[in-house]
């Protein structure tokens, strides 16, 4: 029945961008699930960790090529059509760009958004994400900062005390959930 389910949710998938998609999510994850452990191994400022930030720095180099051509050619493609993890991943890989490449697709993206295409959560982290790289404050409160000691803190989040609220309307959770995580 499972089974059923599945063929029938994914009937009209395209394939051959899952498979791109899905290939493209592991390379972008498999080197960042290492640095919490290369940090408490070696340190935030040590050799490994650079080492391990060159590696993540190139697989976004390639990755990045090959989503800005899937989005220049297709736009930005929901869960319909490149499954939950192909539509994440179109975000994940803009989210590791350079602020340049970020806030060309912020348009893209939030009209997915309107379309129900991306997740509005997501497109909030892609927009806290633009505001630090141009020195503003983040307005959901979804991005840190990692000092050379390898201490992490929140940027600065613009009207702070209403910041709950502004996250409960993407669909994040409370900022003090996530601080604890």
């Amino acid at each position: 029945m499972v089974k059923a389910n599945k063929e029938k949710l994914e009937v009209n998938l395209d394939k051959a961008l899952v498979a791109q998609l899905d290939s493209i999510h592991t390379e972008d994850q498999k080197y960042r699930m290492q640095i919490d452990e290369i940090d408490k191994k070696y340190g935030w400022e040590s050799k490994e960790m650079k080492a391990l930030w060159k590696i993540i720095n190139e697989k976004d180099s390639i990755n990045l090529i090959k989503v800005k051509f899937i989005l220049d050619k297709y736009g930005w493609m929901g869960p319909d059509v490149v499954g939950q993890t192909g539509s994440s991943t179109l975000f994940l890989v803009i989210q590791h760009s350079d602020l340049k490449t970020q806030e060309k697709y912020l348009p893209m993206m939030k009209e997915a958004v309107q379309n129900k295409k991306a997740s509005p959560s997501q497109l909030a982290l892609l927009v806290d994400r633009i505001e630090m790289g141009n020195g503003r404050p983040q307005i959901y409160g979804s991005q840190l900062n990692t000092d050379k000691n390898g201490k992490t803190t929140l940027y600065k989040i613009i009207d702070e005390p209403n910041v709950n609220k502004r996250r409960s309307e993407v669909g994040l959770q409370p900022l003090e959930n996530y601080v604890k995580m």
